[in-house]
């Protein structure tokens, strides 16, 4: 049967990552505002403050669903890839990027993160959100669309922007929309994104 899987990164968050800015928080309500139609089942959330307070604001606009800490839906490295796994051409610049950030047994919560959150459901509909960061979209995408391990490196995605998966358990699973920041006014959309890839 049909899972539906919304992910969004939390909001913007301050310089210090305490929690949201006021920016932020706009883009949470306004998502909140797009998904109140959704028959949702329940928002998961990362345990760090910059998702708990998005998810808590989204919450305000969906009576009734609960809103669950996990800490599979937390900010961590999925994968690390190998030097000869990836393009000879950006190994370096790939390598260098991961560097900065400490081993913290990501292999271990992405694979929890696909056992709760991703496949087809024993029966019926389910639409699920969580509220997490950007590495870990990038793995459940890529992991979606069947690409090589490494390949999350690169997929970026903006704050309160909206991704959805859809699993079936007799076809393979689809992107239905990336990184969707219509529910977003021009002044909050785009934030979190590398600079030189706004469009």
């Amino acid at each position: 049967m049909t899972r539906y899987l919304y992910l969004t990164r939390h909001g913007e968050a301050t310089p210090d990552e305490s929690g949201l800015t006021a920016n932020g928080r706009r883009q949470a309500g306004l998502l909140g505002e797009r998904l109140r139609d959704v028959p949702l089942s329940a928002v998961h959330h990362g345990p760090l403050p910059r998702a708990a307070q998005t998810a808590a604001l989204i919450g305000e606009h969906l009576p009734g669903v609960p809103v669950r800490p996990s800490e599979a839906a937390g900010d961590y490295i999925p994968y690390r890839p190998a030097a000869d796994e990836l393009p000879p051409e950006h190994a370096a610049r790939h390598l260098s990027f991961l560097a900065q950030f400490p081993a913290d047994g990501g292999d271990d919560l992405a694979a929890r993160a696909m056992d709760a959150f991703t496949g087809p459901v024993a029966e019926g509909t389910r639409h699920e959100l969580v509220v997490t960061h950007n590495f870990l979209i990038g793995w459940l995408v890529r992991a979606a669309l069947d690409a090589p391990k490494w390949r999350w490196l690169g997929l970026n995605h903006a704050n309160a922007a909206l991704t959805v998966i859809r699993y079936d358990s007799d076809r393979p699973a689809s992107v239905a929309y990336f990184n969707d920041m219509s529910h977003l006014p021009p002044d909050l959309r785009w934030t979190g994104f590398p600079p030189d890839q706004h469009v």
